[in-house]
């Protein structure tokens, strides 16, 4: 137990985890696409998709998105802002099946025409689970410098991003391989003590065989 289990987080209310995990769910999906968003649409599964609009939870999601964190006292404005701004917003129900029941399938489609697809459930006390990326099941809370390689499922791309991160002196925390099917596509999931730099980034998105890079920051 931690004091987030005793006294909440320090947010915009009413709820922590239809309102602070709401705003951190899209948050870190606003981070990982790394650009300006140009059009979301924004699927509510289970309780949700039932309370979420007196909690806030759509509010919260969108702010999240423009980069707004849960104690921002803009999160009730958030819908306006975003239309203000540009950005495209549309809701509707998703058709995930036994998900959590705080669920959010949150599609993101950048001003350079990049596209994501994440899929986040909030656990409560603010604390979020990044289910799926792009449909490919993954686990991590965005607690820490996250990198997400998307590539084909063949030998030695695990050596790469290892390397590269030993190289830039970068220690790993957690890693998880995901793969849709033997010689698909599959997807690393690495956590790190410390953040990667750009020009890491950069030469993995170069490396063959490696189809996408995202990279969730903390700075």
């Amino acid at each position: 137990m931690d004091i987030f289990d005793i006294v909440g987080p320090v947010m915009v209310g009413p709820s922590s985890s239809h309102t602070a995990g709401a705003a951190r769910i899209g948050y870190i999906a606003g981070k990982l696409i790394g650009e300006p968003i140009a059009k979301v649409k924004i699927l509510l599964y289970g309780s949700f998709l039932a309370t979420g609009k007196g909690h806030g939870t759509r509010k919260a999601l969108v702010a999240g998105l423009l980069g707004m964190k849960p104690d921002d006292m803009r999160i009730p404005d958030s819908i306006e802002i975003a239309r203000k701004s540009g950005m495209e917003v549309e809701f509707g129900e998703s058709v995930l099946r036994d998900a959590h029941p705080n669920t959010a399938q949150i599609q993101i489609e950048s001003v350079n025409g990049n596209k994501l697809e994440v899929v986040g459930e909030s656990l409560g006390g603010s604390r979020i689970n990044i289910a799926q990326i792009d449909g490919i099941a993954t686990n991590f809370s965005g607690d820490y410098p996250t990198l997400v390689v998307h590539n084909m499922d063949q030998p030695g791309h695990v050596a790469e991003v290892t390397s590269m991160l030993a190289h830039k002196s970068v220690n790993i925390a957690t890693m998880q391989l995901y793969r849709a099917s033997r010689g698909g596509n599959s997807v690393m999931v690495i956590e790190c003590d410390q953040e990667i730099p750009d020009e890491g980034i950069k030469w993995l998105k170069n490396v063959e065989g490696v189809i996408k890079v995202t990279y969730l920051g903390m700075e």
